[in-house]
């Protein structure tokens, strides 16, 4: 299944968080943002969301 991100939502309390990453994952990160027409920022927040969701249902099981 592809992913998708999340359309963007009213803005939310947050906090900004440097992070290191390979330059081929941020290239890769960069093409779904394009494919999306939306942000690099809401694509990593995404993925950290829906795998933060699968693993608290994977928890359940």
């Amino acid at each position: 299944m592809a992913f998708i991100p999340k359309a963007t939502r009213k803005k939310v309390e947050a906090a900004n968080k440097s992070i290191y990453l390979r330059q081929s994952l941020i290239q890769a990160v960069e093409q779904i943002a394009i494919d999306n027409n939306t942000s690099f920022n809401n694509v990593v927040v995404s993925m950290i969301e829906r795998c933060l969701e699968e693993g608290q249902d994977e928890a359940k099981e």
